[in-house]
């Protein structure tokens, strides 16, 4: 079992890694990616409901169907939950004892809200960086040269 799990991670693209030691390279164990996430917010709304005109009770009325969250946002809150869903699932099943979160600001923050609270107590880092292009040496560097160790703490 890798004691230790990155996730690197943006709105449409996450990428897990493993390391077995505090000082290990990181293997990439496997990718998600959300192509709703990349579209344009015109594409993602064109199937949505526009501008209703009709008649109530009292007279006229007309409004614009609107959505709480913007798309674009609701893409990635969709997103987040599917990655953290899994990682959950890996938690329960003891596939890792640590995790290490590196995402763009905007999207730790949803990463962080939507895993649970025993993986959560898990997490030992958290660095609000995009790095999901970048090689595993390339991401290896941004960490600590030797990973927080969870039975430290």
């Amino acid at each position: 079992m890798p004691k230790t799990w990155i996730l690197v991670a943006d709105s449409s693209r996450a990428r897990l890694f493993s390391a077995d030691t505090a000082s290990s390279p990181l293997i990439e164990v496997e990718t998600f990616t959300h192509p709703a996430s990349r579209q344009h917010e015109q594409d993602i709304t064109s199937d949505l409901p526009g501008k209703q005109n009709g008649k109530g009770i009292n007279g006229s009325f007309a409004h614009a169907m609107t959505q709480e969250t913007d798309p674009k946002k609701h893409e990635a809150i969709n997103f987040s939950r599917e990655i953290a869903q899994h990682i959950n699932k890996a938690h329960g099943k003891n596939k890792f004892k640590q995790l290490i979160i590196v995402a763009a600001p905007n999207f730790l923050g949803l990463l962080r809200d939507s895993l649970n609270e025993s993986t959560r107590r898990s997490l030992t880092l958290q660095l609000d960086k995009n790095l999901t292009r970048q090689n595993p040496d390339a991401i290896r560097k941004h960490l600590p040269e030797y990973l927080p160790n969870l039975e430290l703490h």
